[in-house]
């Protein structure tokens, strides 16, 4: 067969073959690019191009063959040859392109496979001789038969994703022809016959060289047109990877432009992210940054979690999204990546403010509730320790917030080191902490590692050139054994408490069930005492303050009286505190002021009437408002009123107090100090505001025959009275002997039991006008008091 063709020729065909090769895909790579009818007209083009590269190569081989005897062209069968070529590579190339699957990629191969052999076989039996043709089918068939799988591999690589595959198409698209020619030309026996004569329409090949000439010249032109629109392409691709490049390097996130997995561009946002200098990621692989990250199966738009591997090892937590873009008439993977490693440390950020203290990093209130709630449903035995600082509110006061909040720090530290990792501790309120000791060690132990908390919590705290002293009260109860929801174990962990802090500072309670019982006949108090309120039931009684001067009465104090309907009389010692903790004291102290008003206005015009006010009413804001409201509805005239305070009440805001004080003192009330040197007393009080009356506490009048301590307070106190032009009161006279100690000593007024009993209104309204001190015997007042 080597020497039966001529080299030159088949070299022709070979390069004509090329030519037509990639005139063909360049013109279908420019139909892919092109849009509406362009794409149409351009993709036919090629099909036609495909088709007579192959007919063409085919018959430059025919021509090349020399037989040794004449030859010729029968035309009707070579003009089918090329249609079959046309009509069978497009009919393959268009069920190419209409499905990616590889079943239907090996189909459209065969198709193609199938129009080539027709062209071949159709082109052979065209090839006329002056004898005989006789073909041997044992190598027909068998060239067939081997062709037409390989040609559908082919197409199978073609279509293939990686660039390694389409490698493997050629080669296999070559031996599938090879094998189809190689075979057919064997194939083909050859008889010369001097007496046979060619058809009457048989073309010669020296005719038919100009058509294989001219589709040949057609093929080098086209080629040279798919070369220029390669190049527009190729610059096109360039400019706009170029404007893609200057435009994502403007964006915060990493861009990569892959092809394949191959990049072909990638912004300076994910070269400084993987530890790159520009241009170094252009040419490696996508999965070289994304290791073990199949890139194909994440679907258009949708975010995946992954880990991008750096330059310098490290793995950065990323997120990654996947979109596939026409670039340059070219459909390229865009892969944006986003690190994640703020927002991860963020999401840390969230999830420790959710579950902890932002001071002290303890758990906070809601995850403490949650985690005990999770052993109480468990049955856990543990122990839960309430804790409560003592004092704390006077270091806020003193050092100011900025030395408590690093009180609250090192309170959390010194927890941390006294409790252990095992147990769970939390900051469940403002100067309040929970420790849950877990296990049945833990319970028996809990009295140990409340005591070693309240020691811990009791030394001092170095705080910014300043030292702050507090301590702790700790209450305690045990689950099951206390109780069994989570509710009741927090609620008797807070009555533990409340225990400890009424037996002093730096006390540890156990909780016991006669706590529960006390506090449910407190909630029922409490509950009475408001609706007590609101239907009017607290009335009032007044106790007669006598003048030694003139043996009158001059003034009354209101004094609080409830009877319970069940329980009887309530001691004004229970419900007044009580009143005071719930808030109740505010509507209870404008009712009571406005009732002993309107009682006062019926009584004589000199008889002043004195109400003891509440610290909880100064803070309302509106006292001085209230009070002239009151006066004004009830018509009594302002001198008539007095107002006693305490001095706790002064203690806990000078400056208000005093300010609000003097608003009252403007309408023209008098103002008492009540209960005077019982508390932090200071006399400087009396230098800020001049009081009308101090009234002596009745716990210096009961020692005064028995104690020479008390005398000399009392005395110092009336003293002082004199010196500052007060009156002073002596509360709680019972005996004879206390009144003429105290009038000796010059006090100015005398209230107690000796004199009269609490009375109700209208009693005090039928006394007053016959009211006076009994006993009288001499002509000296002193003698007249004593007698």
């Amino acid at each position: 067969m080597r020497d039966m063709h001529d080299g030159r020729m088949v070299a022709l065909a070979a390069v004509i073959c090329a030519i037509g090769t990639y005139a063909s895909f360049a013109v279908a790579q420019h139909a892919a690019r092109s849009k509406g009818q362009a794409r149409l007209v351009w993709g036919l083009v090629s099909i036609v191009s495909s088709g007579c590269t192959a007919w063409a190569t085919h018959f430059i081989v025919l021509l090349a063959f020399r037989p040794g005897m004449p030859a010729a062209f029968e035309p009707v069968l070579t003009a089918a040859s090329l249609t079959l070529a046309i009509v069978g590579i497009g009919a393959g190339v268009w069920i190419s392109i209409t499905s990616r699957r590889t079943r239907v990629q090996f189909a459209a191969g065969l198709i193609v496979g199938l129009g080539i052999a027709a062209l071949h076989y159709v082109g052979q039996a065209a090839y006329l001789v002056q004898g005989s043709v006789h073909w041997d089918y044992r190598l027909v068939v068998p060239s067939i038969i081997l062709s037409l799988p390989l040609c559908g591999m082919a197409m199978v690589a073609t279509s293939g994703r990686s660039r390694k595959a389409r490698r493997f198409a050629p080669p296999l698209l070559l031996l599938s022809i090879g094998v189809m020619h190689f075979c057919g030309m064997a194939a083909m026996k050859l008889s010369y016959d001097p007496q046979a004569t060619f058809p009457s329409n048989a073309v010669s090949p020296t005719a038919i060289t100009p058509v294989v000439a001219g589709i040949s010249l057609s093929l080098i032109a086209l080629a040279v047109v798919g070369w220029r629109f390669n190049l527009a392409a190729i610059k096109r691709l360039r400019q706009d990877r170029q404007r893609l490049r200057e435009l994502t390097d403007v964006a915060l996130e990493g861009l990569l432009i892959c092809q394949g997995d191959v990049i072909v561009t990638a912004n300076s946002s994910i070269e400084r992210l993987a530890g790159y200098a520009p241009g170094q990621l252009v040419g490696a692989r996508a999965t070289d940054l994304l290791p073990g990250a199949d890139l194909t199966a994440i679907p258009e738009c949708e975010e995946r979690e992954m880990g991008l591997t750096a330059r310098s090892g490290q793995v950065v937590p990323v997120r990654v999204l996947r979109a596939e873009m026409a670039l340059g008439h070219k459909l390229q993977t865009v892969i944006a990546i986003r690190d994640q490693r703020e927002r991860l440390r963020t999401e840390a950020k969230i999830r420790k403010l959710a579950f902890n203290d932002s001071l002290t990093g303890l758990l906070n209130r809601a995850s403490y509730v949650d985690r005990l709630r999770h052993y109480m449903d468990e049955g856990t035995p543990l122990a839960l320790l309430s804790i409560d600082l003592d004092r704390f509110k006077a270091v806020n006061d003193q050092f100011g917030h900025v030395a408590g909040d690093e009180v609250l720090r090192q309170v959390g530290a010194r927890l941390r080191s006294i409790v252990g990792e095992n147990n769970l501790i939390a900051r469940v309120g403002g100067d309040e902490f929970a420790v849950i000791l877990i296990g049945e060690e833990a319970q028996a132990d809990a009295v140990a590692s409340a005591q070693r908390i309240a020691d811990g919590l009791g030394d001092p705290f170095c705080t910014n050139r300043t030292v702050a002293f507090t301590g702790a009260s700790v209450g305690i109860v045990l689950a099951p054994n206390d109780a069994t929801t989570t509710g009741e174990l927090r609620q008797c962990a807070d009555l533990a408490l409340y225990r400890a802090k009424e037996q002093g500072r730096g006390t540890i309670c156990c909780y016991d069930a006669e706590m529960d019982a006390a506090s449910r006949d407190r909630r029922t108090l409490e509950s009475d005492l408001r609706t007590a309120i609101g239907n009017g039931e607290i009335g009032l009684v007044y106790q007669p303050v006598m003048s030694t001067q003139t043996g009158l009465i001059t003034s009354v104090e209101a004094l609080a009286r409830w009877k319970h309907p069940v329980r009887g009389p309530i001691s004004p010692e229970l419900f007044i505190p009580l009143a005071e903790e719930t808030g109740l004291i505010v509507p209870l102290g404008a009712t009571l002021l406005r009732k002993a008003c309107s009682d006062a206005v019926s009584w004589s015009s000199d008889i002043r009437v004195a109400v003891n006010l509440s610290p909880l009413q100064f803070q309302s804001g509106d006292l001085s408002t209230t009070v002239a409201k009151v006066l004004r509805e009830t018509g009594l005239e302002a001198n008539r009123l007095q107002l006693e305070v305490t001095e706790g009440l002064v203690m806990k805001d000078v400056e208000r107090t005093f300010s609000e004080l003097e608003l009252l003192r403007a309408l023209g009330i008098q103002i008492l100090m009540d209960d005077f040197g019982v508390g932090y007393s200071s006399l400087s009080y009396f230098q800020r505001f001049p009081f009308d009356k101090v009234k002596i506490d009745k716990s210096f009048i009961d020692q005064i025959t028995t104690s020479r301590a008390a005398r000399a307070i009392i005395q110092a106190v009336i003293g002082l009275g004199e010196a500052l032009d007060m009156g002073v009161v002596a509360e709680g006279v019972e005996t004879q002997d206390q009144m003429r100690l105290l009038v000796e000593a010059g006090c100015t007024h005398l209230q107690g039991y000796l004199f009269s009993i609490p009375l109700k209104s209208w009693d005090l309204e039928r006394s007053l006008s016959v009211m006076s001190l009994q006993g009288t015997s001499g002509t000296d007042r002193s003698d007249k008091l004593v007698a």
